[in-house]
């Protein structure tokens, strides 16, 4: 595979309005541009394309030589036509920017698309093809347009200076031809220097050959892409398997709806009856007097007797509360009884001495505390059993 830098020339003139190539000259002229970069970009990873115009105000570089394709085609949108377009600034600008390429092991090669007329003489642009050919500089040029009988002759001439080793080419496009890009897929402009294209150059033909229908599926190739064949069918497959899935779950809601619509409402009726039995004013009005005044159906005496129950399980809570602190109180005062217990302990306190007669005090009168409170809890557990 050939390394190579390209810079593609524009002719975005006035005459590329004419509708002799189908849909137009300009668009036409697109369709080949953009086949031709997939095809450079694809035929080497290394390679770079850049695109500029050669006619309006004046010759505008779009983009300087890149690999990324989607730099290059994005470059082509929005373009406009106007003026004449300048053959000999295209060519010197074109030069200018290969020879600033990064990767000087790169050949390089410029493309004109001349579709209009070329109003330098045959001399001048032989003086620019010797200067190209001086600079290992290669030249396609694509001739489409029939204004000027004199341009198949000034190209030819243009040519014939640059040409080394047949690496430059020229290609006459009649305005018969279905499109620009049909007939340049043959052609060396298109497939580079006897290498036959790459797989992209190939697939591109093959579906042209065909009208565009290569009998595979995507039109696709599996023997010259079978990643992408892979990713195509594996895409499809997963958006079959979505559509299948949404279907179904559809077909269940409907049905799910169509069975459950009925006991829905009812239920959503019953929720309503509910919600107005419980929150109607008057209703909570009426139990609210009946619990006050102790009166009125049986169902405000089944409350009041619940209520009533509430307050024995409450009384019985409190009284075992009283009995567990009584008999608190009185494992305290057992504790303090045991003298032999109260030494032990105060013995492995550190910094306390138990003979130190502030400490026997202090024990004493807990003791005593501890006897009066248990007497105390005595004589008031017999009038409360009363």
């Amino acid at each position: 595979m050939v390394l190579e830098a390209t810079m593609i020339c524009i002719d975005n003139s006035e005459w590329m309005r004419n509708g002799d190539y189908i849909p137009s000259r300009f668009q036409a002229q697109s369709d080949a541009v953009n086949l031709i970069c997939g095809a450079k970009t694809q035929a080497n990873p290394e390679n770079t394309v850049g695109i500029l115009t050669m006619a309006g105000k004046g010759v505008r570089v779009l983009a300087t030589p890149t690999s990324d394709l989607g730099k290059i085609l994005a470059c082509m949108h929005g373009l406009e036509m106007g003026g004449e377009a300048n053959i000999a600034a295209g060519i010197q600008v074109a030069q200018l920017a290969l020879k600033h390429r990064q990767n000087k092991h790169q050949q390089q090669r410029i493309i004109i698309f001349a579709g209009s007329p070329v109003k330098y003489d045959k001399k001048a642009l032989e003086t620019i093809g010797k200067k190209l050919k001086k600079n290992s500089v290669a030249l396609d040029i694509v001739d489409f347009g029939e204004e000027d009988d004199e341009k198949p002759e000034k190209l030819e001439a243009l040519l014939a200076a640059v040409n080394a080793n047949d690496s430059s080419h020229i290609v006459h496009v009649p305005s018969s031809a279905n499109a620009l890009s049909d007939v340049l897929i043959s052609t060396p402009v298109f497939t580079g220097d006897g290498e036959g294209g790459s797989g992209f150059v190939a697939a591109a033909a093959a579906a042209a050959a065909s009208g565009g229908d290569t009998g595979f599926d995507f039109g696709v190739d599996p023997n010259i892409d079978p990643e992408l064949a892979l990713a195509l069918r594996v895409s499809l497959e997963e958006e079959r398997a979505r559509q299948e899935a949404a279907a179904k779950r559809a077909a269940e809601e409907t049905s799910r709806q169509e069975k459950g619509e009925e006991p829905s409402s009812n239920a959503e009726d019953a929720t309503m009856e509910e919600h107005v039995n419980v929150t109607a004013p008057e209703d909570i009005k009426k139990v609210t007097e009946e619990k006050v005044s102790g009166s009125g159906h049986s169902g405000g005496d089944v409350e009041m007797s619940e209520a009533s129950a509430e307050d024995q399980e409450l009384a019985l809570a409190l009284q075992m509360s009283m009995q567990e602190g009584t008999s608190d109180q009185s494992v305290v005062s057992k504790v303090l009884e045991d003298q032999a217990f109260v030494a032990s302990v105060l013995a492995s306190l550190p910094g306390v001495d138990p003979n130190d007669p502030s400490v026997k005090d202090l024990i004493a009168s807990l003791q005593s505390q501890s006897e009066e409170q248990q007497k105390k809890n005595e004589d008031e557990q017999p009038k409360e059993d009363k």
